[in-house]
């Protein structure tokens, strides 16, 4: 039974704001000002849908809640019938009837401040303290010990309030302002998901003939109780109501593998089915331009590295970018090294991880391999780049040759995050 439902769309003006985003890379011939380089500090603007965003917040992203449900839930339960012979405290195991667990998105360890600020948004929005870390209600049976005052046929329960729905995410990025000028607004990013969370563990005892409130945790055990029966009537337990545990259930990851790129790729082939390559190459590098994104070379690994670009990089640190479909008016890119001719990705058993390495790999038809850039206004060469699959902001960890690119959940606070794309 559902206790509260509140759902909050975003208005078509709002997601109207995306539809500017560029999928070329190309500088554009606008007269706007150039927003400033990645500043040290993070932004001080509050991050929310349809306000202003600087430069600095390109490599970042923030939650917000598209949908709350509260349902009253029962995790573990047992009728129990009571006479006048015996009254006072006693001691029932109870079985387990549901497990709730903690979950945002495909993650199951709440560990990053994306997750976690997603679930304290969620309650918040409701009114309630929720769970917030990787728990569950338990899936063994549970003794609840209670002082019974009154015959009758009892339900001894174990309970919460379950709290689940949508969550989006949001980007800083350029959008029209209608007046032949951009601006930085925070947007709809394409990364959502669901989330689940609950409250406090509760637990009691309800008898049929109890009046108990609509949609409270005693009336959902009330109602296991099948009070209407003859057997509940006549003062014997009848069968009870039970669901099975809910398991839990991973999301399949892949996709359907494709032959490795072909070396020598020119404008207009296609890396994947409707992936197209845009002309020449492309250097990404921190805001001063002095270290760029750069592909091992031969017997050094797989992850990707900031590196100077010199003669001696050998084009390992240019890529190609080709666009395929956009996502609320942002294109999937995948990145080809020039070199290697690989593909720039998550590595799949680390996918999951805050600060997960990027590496090169084959290409394929996978989301570990498809990206979103987030681009500052024409005449500025900032963008911020994020992973399709896991939704995580590129960033680095250290400001130093040699460091790899990762990935993090809610991007880098302090703005380094937000990178230049510059023709090679």
């Amino acid at each position: 039974m559902r206790h509260t439902r509140w759902t909050g769309r975003l208005s078509r003006g709002l997601i109207a704001f995306t539809a500017a985003a560029a999928t070329g890379v190309a500088a554009m011939s606008f007269a706007a000002t150039p927003a400033a380089a990645a500043p040290a500090g993070p932004a001080a603007a509050k991050a929310e849908l349809g306000e202003a965003c600087t430069a600095a917040d390109l490599g970042k992203r923030h939650p917000f809640i598209q949908s709350v449900e509260v349902a009253p839930t029962i995790t573990h339960f047992k009728g129990w019938y009571v006479t006048d012979g015996s009254l006072g405290s006693q001691t029932v195991e109870t079985s387990t009837q549901t497990v709730v667990s903690v979950s945002v998105g495909q993650k199951t360890s709440i560990e990053s401040s994306f997750e976690v600020e997603a679930l304290s948004k969620a309650g918040a929005s409701v009114g309630l303290d929720v769970q917030m870390s990787y728990t569950s209600t338990g899936s063994t049976s549970k003794s609840i010990t209670w002082n019974f005052q009154k015959p009758g046929y009892y339900a001894l329960y174990e309970g919460t309030k379950k709290v689940t729905g949508e969550y989006g995410s949001l980007n800083c990025n350029r959008v029209d302002l209608g007046d032949g000028t951009f601006g930085l607004k925070w947007v709809a990013g394409p990364s959502n998901g669901s989330y689940t969370t609950y409250t406090t563990l509760e637990e009691g005892a309800v008898r049929c003939e109890d009046a108990v409130p609509a949609n409270s945790i005693m009336r959902k055990a009330q109602d296991l109780l099948d009070c209407g029966t003859a057997a509940a009537r006549a003062g014997h337990a009848p069968a009870v109501k039970a669901s099975a545990p809910a398991a839990a259930a991973k999301a399949a990851r892949g996709g359907k593998a494709a032959e490795p790129n072909p070396a020598g790729r020119s404008a207009g082939a296609e890396v994947a089915p409707g992936f197209t390559c845009d002309a020449g190459y492309y250097k990404i590098g921190t805001a001063d331009r002095s270290l760029f994104w750069t592909a091992p070379g031969f017997l050094q690994g797989d992850n990707v590295q900031l590196k100077p670009s010199t003669v001696l990089s050998l084009n390992l640190d240019q890529w190609q970018l080709c666009h395929g479909p956009e996502v609320n008016g942002v294109a999937e890119q995948i990145l080809v090294n020039h070199s290697s001719n690989k593909c720039l990705a998550i590595a799949e058993q680390t996918a999951g991880d805050e600060g997960s390495p990027l590496v090169q790999a084959d290409c394929k038809s996978d989301d570990l391999q498809r990206f979103y850039i987030y681009r500052d206004v024409p005449g500025s060469d900032n963008i911020g780049v994020q992973n399709k699959y896991t939704g995580y902001m590129i960033g680095h960890d250290r400001y130093a040759e040699g460091q790899p690119l990762r990935q993090y959940s809610s991007g880098r606070q302090d703005g380094s995050g937000t990178y230049v794309l510059v023709k090679a």
